[in-house]
Parts: structure tokens; sequence; C-alpha cells
């Protein structure tokens, strides 16, 4: 079995050598040249979208606690996707951009590109960790015992990385149909058999009801959705699909139709983790429900397939990750790297150096005591606020500059870090309160630049169309 399923990742590590042929610059490398029309934009999306949390994650905390008001994985998510197809992603586009910190580089300045492209690696390092985590439970799990799932996660990290330093993003689209496909066949396979199973089990076989574990205030279910939809909205592994897209309108339309593919192929992991309980009880580690259900519940055949669709949707989204890492160092951390090589020749090479050294330290954090949705949700409220706010009043807003927009991301950062860390017992919604400061952050921030007389930005980046 583990051998079959090496060699389904050979297939996808020879498509990335394969598209390396195609790659000349650091546009092919990093957003697929610009190109993708609305098939492969969407289901590009999806694919980096649909990885580690959305099966393994979701699946194991429906395992362990049920579903109730603040389970977010799908809807949330999927959400968040649809909303930045409709409000950020052909903006964004037409300002023929690379990551985010570019835009807050022609729109607040350099400084602000700087500390915003600072803020954006955390998060991106997180989220592939989760990945290579989620990787490694796969192939532990199908190794019968022959590898452990430390072992599993250095393999991962390494498959990751030779996938992706090898082809980039262009190699990624390529493959993120077939990759899509699989999944969404492999999930749907195992819902219908695990649905069989649970029907035949006796009535007090059934999973705990949705979650009435305990009650749960307003403010808590608001705090649990507004980490993966502000945090995630400005996510740059989503918007980097988006600007590889062909023109303004695929770019939205792809988000949205991502996102509703999102939400309704995400929602049979969840539901396999609701049932988990009554068909493989007493799991030591509940994010590997989803693979024991597949050893258990399918045929040699079936189950290979299921494993070879987790590990696509996982590629996929590492892929991303990595990406958005070597995206960031190059263009905005090294600034003056693109004067010194206009061709960009020293640029791609620099893009896939960053890659490897981004696997590295993604590998390290997947070793890490926490678990995928730790991770995820750590990649996800990490200086997000900050970011998110200065996003909206960025594209939407007709004032602020450097201080402002500084100030903004600063007060999103430290607050986040405080209230979720250092005074975690006293704050019970760390998320909305680095919000609300990020948010009176820059009102004060813009209040000082009236009082100095700082001049607004040109009319050309106060609202694009």
């Amino acid at each position: 079995m583990l051998i079959l399923l090496f060699l389904f990742v050979g297939l996808q590590l020879g498509v990335g050598f394969w598209a390396a042929r195609s790659i000349r610059s650091e546009d092919d490398f990093l957003v697929a040249g610009r190109r993708l029309g609305p098939v492969l934009a969407a289901a590009s999306i999806f694919a980096t979208w649909f990885g580690a949390e959305s099966c393994v994650g979701a699946a194991g905390a429906a395992y362990a606690h049920g579903i109730g008001p603040t389970t977010t994985e799908p809807f949330a998510y999927g959400l968040c996707l649809v909303l930045m197809g409709v409000f950020f992603a052909a903006r964004l586009w037409r300002l023929r951009i690379t990551t985010l910190a570019d835009f807050f580089g022609v729109r607040f300045g350099a400084s602000t590109e700087r500390l915003a492209a600072v803020l954006l690696l955390p998060s991106s390092l997180l989220w592939a960790a989760a990945q290579i985590r989620a990787f490694g439970h796969v192939v532990a799990v199908n190794s019968s015992g022959a590898i452990d799932v430390d072992t599993g996660i250095a393999i991962a990290a390494g498959i990751a990385v030779v996938y992706t330093v090898a082809g980039g993003l262009l190699a990624d689209v390529y493959t993120d149909v077939v990759q899509g496909l699989l999944l969404v066949v492999g999930i749907a396979v195992l819902a219908v058999v695990a649905y069989g199973a649970f029907q035949a089990l006796p009535a007090d076989a059934a999973p705990p009801p949705p979650r009435a574990l305990e009650p749960t205030d307003f403010w808590t279910v608001l705090e649990s959705w507004a980490v993966p939809i502000c945090g995630s909205i400005v996510a740059q592994e989503a918007i980097s699909r988006s600007l590889a897209a062909r023109s303004a309108t695929t770019a939205s339309s792809a988000a949205v139709l991502g996102g509703l593919l999102y939400l309704a192929v995400g929602t049979l992991p969840l539901l396999l983790g609701w049932i988990g309980p009554a068909l493989a009880p007493g799991l030591d580690d509940a994010e590997t429900i989803l693979p024991h259900l597949s050893q258990q519940l399918l045929p040699a055949a079936l189950n290979l397939l299921f494993a070879g669709a987790l590990i696509a949707a996982i590629l996929s989204t590492v892929d991303s990750c990595l990406l958005v890492v070597a995206s960031v160092v190059a263009r905005n951390l090294v600034p003056g790297h693109r004067r010194s090589n206009p061709d960009g020749a020293g640029r791609l090479g620099l893009a896939r150096w960053s890659v490897a050294g981004a696997g590295l330290i993604a590998y390290g954090l997947a070793r890490s005591s926490w678990n995928v949705k730790e991770l995820v949700e750590e990649a996800s409220g990490f200086g997000s606020a900050g970011v998110f706010v200065l996003a909206v009043v960025g594209l939407y807003g007709a004032s602020g500059r450097a201080l402002a927009a500084n100030l903004t991301l600063l007060a999103g950062l430290s607050t986040w870090l405080g209230t979720r860390f250092l005074f975690a017992a006293s704050c019970d919604h760390p998320y909305l309160t680095s919000l609300g400061a990020a948010g009176l952050a820059f009102v004060i921030g813009r209040g000082i630049e009236s009082w100095r007389g700082v001049p607004a930005p040109p009319p050309t980046l106060q609202s694009p169309s």
C-alpha cells in the first residue's frame, strides 16, 4: 500500500519537473504567468483551500467534540472565499501585483510593505506546517506501523519542498483539476460507504448530538467565525490564485465558484468525523479518523484512491503556502534584488531557495505540540487583524498613509499576541479585540497625519475600480 502511495506521489513530482521546463520568469513561478481561465482558476482556488484542515482537522474536531455553533469548517472558510471574490479579487488583480504586501507598498509606502511582509510570513509557515503534519499522518497510517508519525512528517516535508521548488504555481495549476476530481471522488466514496456502515449499527451506537456540551454566548461564536473569515480573506495563498487569472472578471468569479465548491465538498469530512466515534471508537489521535475509516471500510484499491486524494489536496495547499513565503521574500523583503536582477533570472533563483528554507521551518513547526486544527487557527489569527483592516481601508478608503498603516498593523499584531498568549486568562475574545485595536489605531494614525498635513494618496490609488 505504501509503495503504491509513493508511486502516486512520484507522478505528482513528475508533473512538477515537467512543468519546470515552461518556467522562464518569476511570474511563471509565483502566479502561473497570469493566464488561468475560469475553470483552472476556480479548481486551483478550491484545491488550494481544501487542505489538511478541511479533511484531517475538521473531521478530527467533529470526532472529538461534535458539531455546534463554533464549528467553522467548512462554513466560514468557504464564505471567506466567496467574500474575497466579491470584494477583493478583481480590485487587486487590476493593480497587477504579486503579493498583498505589493499593494500595501503602492498604497501606503515602502515601510508598510516591509512590515506587512514580515506579518504575512508566519501565517503561511504555520499553514504549511499544518499540511505537512497532516501529510505525515496519512503516510504513517497507511504504512501499517512501518513508519511513525514523526518520520512521516519528515518524508512529507521533503516531498513538498521538492515538488514546489521544481514546478512552482504552474505545476500546481496543471495538477489541480485532477487533484480536485480525485478528492471529490475519494471523499464521496468514503462518505457513501461510511453512511451505509453507520446505518447498519445498533441505535445506541449513534454519535453525540450537535454540540449541546456547553452554552455558547454570541461573542464566543462571533470570535470563532471572525478568525477564519477576516483572517483568511486576506490570506496570500488564495489571493495569489486569483491574481494568476487572465482577467479581473475571471479572478472574481473563480474565487466565488471555488468557495461554493468548498462549502459543498467540505461538509463531507465534517459529517464523517461526526459519525466517526460510532465506527472507530477510542482513537488516541482524533485527527487520524479519516485515514482509519478509509482503511477500515474501503477495499485496498479505493483506500489507495482516498489516500491519494488526501495527499493531492495537501500537496496543493502546502505548495501554495511555500510559494507565498518565496514571493514575499523575493519581492518584498529583498527589494534591492529586483533592481539588481531586472531580467528576473536571479529573482527566480531566490524564490526557489526561499521555498527550500520555508520548508525547513514548516517542518520544525509541524513537529511541535500543536495539532492540525490549532496550527491552522494560529495561521489565520497571527497578525491578520491589522492586515484585514488595512486591506479594507486601502481598497475602499480615500485616506491614510504610512503612519496610519503601520500603527494599524502593529496594533493588530501586538493586541493579538497579548490577548492570545500573555493575558489569555482575562480575554475571551482575542481576535475581536485585535480587530477593534487595529481599527482604532488607523483612526488615531489618520488623525495624526491630518494634524501634520500629510497629503492623501493619489486618486488612482484611493479606490481602484
